[in-house]
């Protein structure tokens, strides 16, 4: 399970909306133990050379959001990142460019009439499934 905090969800849903027409993404902080809790949402550069159906976290900005979250005290739960037009889940290149085994991946869906935030912990080989509770 994934727990993110109302103002996390409040955040991943304005990034994405701000950057829409193209795919936003960032570092997640929060905690790891039994169950996963995002508490802070870190905004990065999208520097995919296609950003409206692409990302990629521009990896200086991907190691300043690090390094701020765990002086922070905090760890780093995952990644996110936005699919403007949908689908709610991780395309398929998506798959093929994940990278951080155990790391849940956030997906911020616009697709449809109200927002989408789903959630997958990459396994090294696939993405599984986590029940995403905002709380």
């Amino acid at each position: 399970m994934l727990t993110i905090t109302p103002d996390a969800r409040d955040e991943l849903i304005t990034h994405a909306r701000d950057g829409t027409p193209r795919e936003i993404c960032g570092v997640l902080g929060g905690e790891i133990g039994e169950h996963r809790r995002v508490q802070s949402v870190h905004r990065t550069p999208n520097v995919a050379a296609v950003p409206r159906t692409r990302y990629e976290i521009d990896p200086e900005a991907q190691l300043a959001a690090m390094t701020t979250i765990e002086d922070a005290g905090q760890e780093v739960v995952g990644f996110y990142h936005s699919h403007p037009q949908g689908p709610d889940a991780p395309s398929q290149t998506d798959v093929a460019t994940a990278s951080w085994p155990g790391k849940s991946y956030v997906v911020v869906s616009l697709g449809g009439d109200d927002p989408h935030v789903g959630a997958w912990r990459w396994t090294g080989d696939r993405f599984e499934r986590e029940t995403v509770e905002i709380r």
